[in-house]
């Protein structure tokens, strides 16, 4: 069958690109235009100066980062925009996870905060008290982030 290119749109621009938007789930209470920056606190492992920030392409990912984050604040969830190279997160690919199935990245670069997600469901609270209790034994036995070094 031939194609008949003479009823081609004149607006035909091909594919149009979006920029892939990320997620980050911490307890701080931040507004959009702000930047999310290393070189505070952690909210994971040894709680050192933070060398990178994290982000998700997950939802999922990103709710168990803000049930996790220390603090007793408001679990948030934020929509992000990273403004450098990202990489995988050491802590939940290569080995652990081959293929990085939580699209989990970290950069040293800030990201920008472009809108908060508010209508998300939390994990169970028997699976939260389950993970935290799992991070705290590797902490005992002395297993510490990838990202604390």
């Amino acid at each position: 069958m031939e194609k008949n290119n003479n009823n081609k749109k004149s607006n035909d621009q091909g594919a149009t690109p979006f920029a892939q938007t990320y997620f980050h789930g911490t307890r701080s209470d931040l507004n959009p235009g702000e930047f999310i920056k290393a070189g505070f606190n952690s909210n994971f492992g040894q709680r050192k100066n933070a060398k990178y920030i994290f982000l998700s392409a997950t939802l999922d990912a990103a709710i168990w980062g803000a049930e996790l984050a220390f603090g007793e604040q408001r679990e948030r969830i934020y929509l992000v925009e990273p403004t450098g190279p990202i990489e995988d997160d050491p802590d939940l690919t290569d080995k652990k996870f081959p293929g990085n199935p939580t699209k989990s990245y970290r950069s040293t670069h800030p990201f920008r905060i472009v809108g908060e997600v508010t209508g998300w469901q939390g994990h169970a609270p028997e699976q939260v008290k389950a993970m935290k209790e799992a991070l705290a034994g590797l902490k005992e036995q002395g297993i510490n982030s990838l990202n604390d070094e």
